[in-house]
């Protein structure tokens, strides 16, 4: 009867588990070079992204500095419409406030759902030690608007430091006298536009990026090698200026009395006195930032084109395909892996840009993101969380969408 002998290494271990022992060393090994890279992702992506949600629903600035109206919120959860011991705890934190200095800080918590609560705080804890009771005629003698059901819902919202009131407020809604959340009138409204341009011009400023792109792409990966390398070298050129001295020189070209107007009208094309304003608008902004991000688009383009066969499109020919049939139906749809990566990266980066919309955007061609700096600025962290998160689900949805009918496992950027 024929046994089957086992395998062994040369010394004496089950060849089975030396493979083993091999490829666990192997993943190990490999998971220690990733464990730099991912820590850094960690620290610099994951972390930070974390912080700006959890400022986006956690902001104790009126929590901690009325522990007292806190409390009786915490006791009065119903609704209850505020009575004598509600203005007296009222009237205990705003002494608080003046000793520690700290009015500013629950006014502007407030004055984020209620505009000019800051003031209303700050006054009145400057004169909290004259408030005798009843605290309630006092506080209302000081500023009617103690007496706004509106301020009181907001204190109910602030009293918890967790609340979803800044998403509300991105969404352009507030809250009612009767608590409820309702869209602010048209006049008021702002961020919500103000999103939808933002989308809007980073789309159109992707368009006319693939439609300047697309044919330089396919100059460069149809030349002599020499001159495709020159040609290359011109499209990367831009890299090697700052950001801040093409938008400057950008500027100095589109101004009233800059170089395009006074081109236009030497060429008689635009008179002197009705010169086209091409600055300080949505058209400065959207020639600016797709002169910017036009290399974006090229080399992931130009990347793919030049790994397709030419002689797909010669066999196309040789069948009796036109040239434009060829190139519509067999070169094109070749290039979409390319097309598609190039305007990914371009949207997302149009998205969240900030210096360029801020230099010649003026005040009609400012994006989503000169808002969320606007707000940094202001200190208003909480509010700048809740519209950078909503603006990196948006980019996210993006990315989704690119999967779904693309595929990430096709992305060529170069």
């Amino acid at each position: 009867m024929n046994t089957i002998t086992q395998l062994t290494t040369a010394d004496g271990r089950p060849l089975t588990l030396a493979l083993s022992t091999a490829r666990q060393k192997a993943r190990r090994r490999a998971m220690l070079l990733v464990a730099p890279l991912f820590l850094f992702i960690v620290v610099t992506f994951v972390v930070p992204i974390g912080q700006v949600l959890f400022l986006s629903v956690n902001n104790d600035g009126f929590s901690q500095t009325a522990p007292k109206l806190g409390a009786w919120f915490l006791a009065n959860t119903d609704g209850t419409v505020p009575d004598e011991a509600a203005y007296a705890a009222l009237a205990a934190d705003l002494d608080q406030m003046r000793r520690e200095k700290t009015a500013g800080a629950a006014g502007t918590r407030i004055n984020d759902v209620v505009p000019g609560s800051r003031s209303l705080f700050t006054s009145s804890a400057r004169a909290s030690r004259d408030f005798k009771p009843p605290y309630k005629e006092a506080l209302i003698a000081k500023d009617a608007r103690w007496a706004d059901p509106r301020v009181w819902h907001a204190m109910r919202a602030a009293a918890n430091p967790n609340s979803l009131d800044y998403y509300i407020i991105a969404a352009d809604r507030q809250r009612a006298e009767d608590g409820s959340i309702q869209q602010v009138p048209p006049e008021r409204r702002l961020y919500i536009g103000l999103f939808a341009s933002t989308f809007a011009q980073s789309a159109l400023i992707t368009f006319l990026c693939l439609m300047l792109a697309f044919p330089i792409a396919h100059l460069i990966a149809h030349v002599r090698q020499s001159t495709a390398n020159l040609l290359l070298i011109l499209v990367l050129l831009p890299f090697w200026t700052s950001l801040l001295v093409r938008t400057s020189s950008w500027i100095v070209l589109l101004q009233r009395q800059g170089v395009v107007n006074n081109v236009l009208v030497a060429l008689g094309l635009v008179d002197t006195d009705r010169r086209l304003e091409l600055i300080y608008n949505n058209v400065g902004t959207i020639i600016v930032m797709t002169h910017v991000l036009l290399p974006f688009m090229i080399l992931p383009i130009y990347s793919v084109m030049r790994m397709i066969n030419p002689a797909y499109v010669r066999a196309a020919r040789s069948l009796g395909a036109t040239s434009w049939t060829a190139f519509r139906r067999i070169y094109v749809p070749l290039t979409l892996p390319g097309v598609a990566a190039g305007s990914l990266l371009v949207f997302i980066l149009a998205v969240g840009y900030y210096i360029t919309p801020a230099l010649v955007g003026g005040a009609d061609g400012q994006l989503i993101s000169n808002m969320i700096q606007y707000h940094l600025s202001a200190s208003n962290w909480s509010l700048a969380a809740a519209l950078a998160f909503i603006l990196l689900v948006g980019v996210l949805v993006l990315y989704w969408i690119y999967d779904r009918l693309v595929g990430v496992e096709n992305l060529k950027l170069g």
